[in-house]
């Protein structure tokens, strides 16, 4: 798991180096500040195409509980924003960007075995979640962002087990199932 996210961290920072060379201040770094809550690191890229567009890849790494489930891993959310702002021009102003988010985790969980006794489950969790975002970002002095999103999205998931004892219900949360919400405030900067 650690060299996925070393290389996933490093494909980021390679993507970020090449495309910082097209254009001055149509590129930010963010922080969804939220993250934090949930025992989340959430990073996000933002690179204007247009006027009117831009693409944003996100990645975050969590160690979050849900319920009696301990989680583990990875989540990537590539995006494409519409930008709809008169007076600005992207990265900045009202927008509508639809996305997809893959999401891997391992999973802990207390089972029980064929004596009754508790032991340790594990599982591992693949998830996508297509999404559309309605946010609004700012840009102040061309150097700091600020934005809000929230937006509905729906979870296909698939459990494996990795453990002798323990189904699927033992390790599924709400938070992956079904209809979800995606929200978050971010700051970042410019450049």
């Amino acid at each position: 798991m650690k060299s996925i996210i070393g290389k996933l961290t490093f494909l980021f920072l390679l993507l970020s180096c090449y495309l910082i060379g097209f254009s001055q201040k149509q590129n930010l770094i963010k922080i969804n500040f939220l993250s934090p809550l949930v025992k989340t690191f959430n990073v996000q890229y933002e690179h204007a195409l247009s006027e009117k567009s831009s693409v944003q890849l996100g990645l975050y790494y969590t160690g979050a509980k849900s319920g009696d489930v301990t989680l583990n891993g990875i989540g990537i959310t590539p995006e494409y924003r519409m930008y709809f702002s008169s007076e600005n021009s992207a990265p900045a102003g009202f927008y509508l960007a639809p996305f997809l988010r893959y999401q891997s985790f391992t999973l802990k969980a207390d089972v029980y075995n064929n004596e009754g006794t508790t032991v340790e489950g594990k599982a591992n969790l693949s998830s996508f979640r297509p999404g559309l975002l309605i946010g609004y970002q700012w840009v102040f002095s061309d150097i700091v962002s600020f934005e809000m999103f929230l937006g509905p999205s729906y979870s296909f998931s698939s459990y494996k087990i990795k453990s002798e004892y323990g189904d699927e219900s033992d390790f599924s949360t709400t938070v992956f199932d079904g209809f979800g919400l995606r929200t978050g405030l971010t700051i970042g900067i410019a450049f």
